[in-house]
């Protein structure tokens, strides 16, 4: 037998264990398919309304300025056949060479044969063209409602984006490839993944950004030493352990937002906020919210405030044995402590010195790029999902906020997963962005129509225990960071927000980069800069961006010195625990690698 006869017998004895592979994995796929549950079909996109406005104002545009219209075709047509007509030039020339390509870098075409080969090359800048002729026409069109507007050039990004050639087999270089190079292996594997995917989401498909074997929360993340010195329904509360003979005499409390877990803030000792905080020498505390199930559908904004905020405050300070104390509040968690302050103000209670807001929005009035889903096709669906499940499942939440950065979150890792059969990458971030958490119904909706929807917070309307609470009483110091490029609590919305608190000390920092990365910003890293400015917090945000100064690095030394003199005198470093509240279990505590029951959480 020669060495070719033995290689493609090597080949063929490959290739038919492949296909057994792929009939047990098509049988997984039926069984995992038919454990899907059915959701409500306003949650898996928006209303046929969002479209049918789109054309009726195309429709009118066409009626009363069609020249417009014509030099939007014409301008299409021009480059299409432009294109066509060089691409043709070089075939009849016999090179096998791509024409001039005057289309935008996009890291989606990264593939050298994008731009070499005239196959690719042709499919890339019709498909650009196009995507441009589309983004064109919805921008121009002059009668359209701007909220409608917003919403239409948003979703039909998303249907663009959908269908780039790069999220096709036939037409992704990459992966076709590494299908040649693998013997077919890559697509066999993608197969695998696929499937795994779909069974790990009840019938429903998530793609896995991270490999989940890689972390261990307390092992190799959350492992700042500390401990749960005080539990109940609603949150484990933890209190780190000191590194300093000295701390300042006010106590730190973080709320971090519930739709997330609290470890964002302390994922390794290289970028832990929390780690860096304690050895600042504050006293600090830290909630761990629960992880709510079905039994949790009728707790409401009101609980969380009661017997998370208030409770919490109230443990920091017989702890420690202060009278006052200091609060952050990140996110949702951020509001509701404004929510908290307001009604402390009302009822004259001066236990918190100050507060920080850390990507904090408090006026809705423009909700900026998550706007998009939150009109009533959308939560509406989610009160009948919610209702339905006791829950706002962290798989809604998820999928809405992977599709904010669509490509980032969803195409971009479903080519490398399943069509090139990559296992998901050992990221630590994209770890933690995928161990959400569920709302309860309840919650979910008082926030979503109260404070997003109808902007009770800035209007004075949204009750606390019954009674409205306004901005306005807001009164403690302050200080407040926003991120530049953040697409869940927009920093224009934050300023607006901080603007219109009652306080009479605010300060504002404005951060680079987005949600996370901006506040997850290491003074070692020195990779995202800040803005601040001493003039009053009014007016127009970018008013007071323009006059604001850039500083270089990062805005946890500025953001230090500053709580620093608003918690008082050194003393003592605190032992974590005491007699009153002892230690309950290290940090990172039970809530949070607690799995709840139902729905799809």
């Amino acid at each position: 037998m020669t060495t070719d006869d033995s290689d493609a017998g090597r080949k063929l004895e490959k290739m038919q264990a492949n296909l057994a592979r792929i009939e047990a994995l098509s049988q997984r796929l039926m069984v995992a398919l038919a454990h899907k549950k059915q959701s409500d079909s306003a949650l898996q996109g928006p209303s046929s309304d969002v479209y049918m406005k789109a054309a009726a104002a195309y429709v009118a545009e066409m009626m009363q300025n069609p020249s417009k219209i014509l030099e939007h075709q014409i301008s299409y047509w021009g480059k299409s056949l432009k294109h066509y007509v060089e691409a043709q030039q070089a075939l009849v020339k016999g090179e096998l060479k791509a024409p001039p390509d005057p289309t935008p870098t996009d890291r989606r075409f990264s593939n050298p044969l994008w731009q070499t080969h005239p196959a690719f090359n042709y499919i890339k800048q019709q498909y650009m063209l196009n995507a441009e002729a589309v983004a064109s026409a919805l921008g121009d069109l002059s009668l359209m409602d701007p909220a409608d507007r917003r919403r239409a050039e948003y979703f039909t990004k998303q249907i663009v984006d959908m269908m780039a050639p790069t999220n096709f087999l036939g037409t992704n270089p990459d992966a076709l490839e590494k299908a040649v190079a693998t013997d077919g292996e890559s697509l066999v594997q993608g197969l695998e993944n696929l499937v795994r995917d779909i069974e790990a989401n009840n019938g429903d498909l998530l793609v896995t950004l991270a490999d989940k074997e890689a972390f261990e929360v307390g092992r190799n993340i959350a492992t700042t030493p500390g401990s749960v010195v005080f539990r109940n329904r609603m949150l484990e509360l933890i209190q780190y352990a000191p590194t300093t003979e000295k701390v300042y005499q006010a106590p730190l409390l973080i709320f971090p937002p519930w739709i997330n877990k609290f470890y964002i803030m302390d994922m390794k000792p290289a970028n832990s906020l929390i780690q860096w905080i304690v050895e600042q020498g504050f006293t600090l505390f830290v909630v761990s919210w629960v992880n709510p199930d079905e039994s949790y559908a009728d707790v409401g904004m009101d609980d969380y405030i009661r017997d998370g905020y208030l409770r919490a405050m109230a443990e920091v300070r017989r702890i420690t044995g202060e009278k006052q104390i200091n609060a952050v509040g990140y996110c949702i968690a951020g509001t509701t402590l404004g929510l908290t302050l307001a009604h402390l103000d009302r009822a004259g209670d001066t236990s918190v010195k100050s507060a920080s807001f850390f990507t904090t929005m408090t006026d809705f009035s423009d909700p900026g790029e998550v706007g998009v889903f939150l009109e009533d096709d959308f939560v509406d669906g989610i009160e009948r999902q919610s209702a339905k499940d006791g829950i706002l499942s962290r798989f809604f939440m998820g999928r809405t906020f992977s599709f904010l950065r669509s490509n980032d979150l969803i195409y971009q890792p479903a080519i490398k997963s399943y069509m090139m059969g990559e296992a998901p990458p050992a990221f630590d971030l994209l770890f933690w962005n995928g161990d959400g958490t569920n709302l309860p119904a309840r919650m979910a909706i008082q926030y979503l129509r109260g404070l997003c929807q109808d902007d009770g917070f800035a209007k004075g309307t949204f009750p606390v225990f019954g009674e409205p609470v306004s901005l306005s009483g807001v009164k403690v110091p302050l200080c407040a960071i926003a991120c530049e490029t953040d697409h869940i609590a927009h920093w224009r919305g934050s300023f607006n927000g901080i603007k219109q608190m009652g306080s009479k000390d605010k300060t504002f920092i404005l951060s680079e980069s987005g949600h996370i990365a901006g506040i997850i910003n290491p003074p070692s890293k020195d990779k995202y800069g800040h803005y601040t400015s001493d003039a009053a917090i009014e007016g127009a945000p970018e008013d007071w961006k323009a006059a604001a100064t850039f500083h270089k690095g990062s805005w946890w030394p500025r953001w230090g010195a500053w709580l620093k003199t608003r918690s008082g005198k050194l003393v003592a470093a605190r032992v974590p625990g005491d007699s009153t509240n002892p230690v309950i279990c290290p940090a990172p505590g039970t809530y949070v690698t607690a799995v709840p029951s139902g729905g799809k959480g």
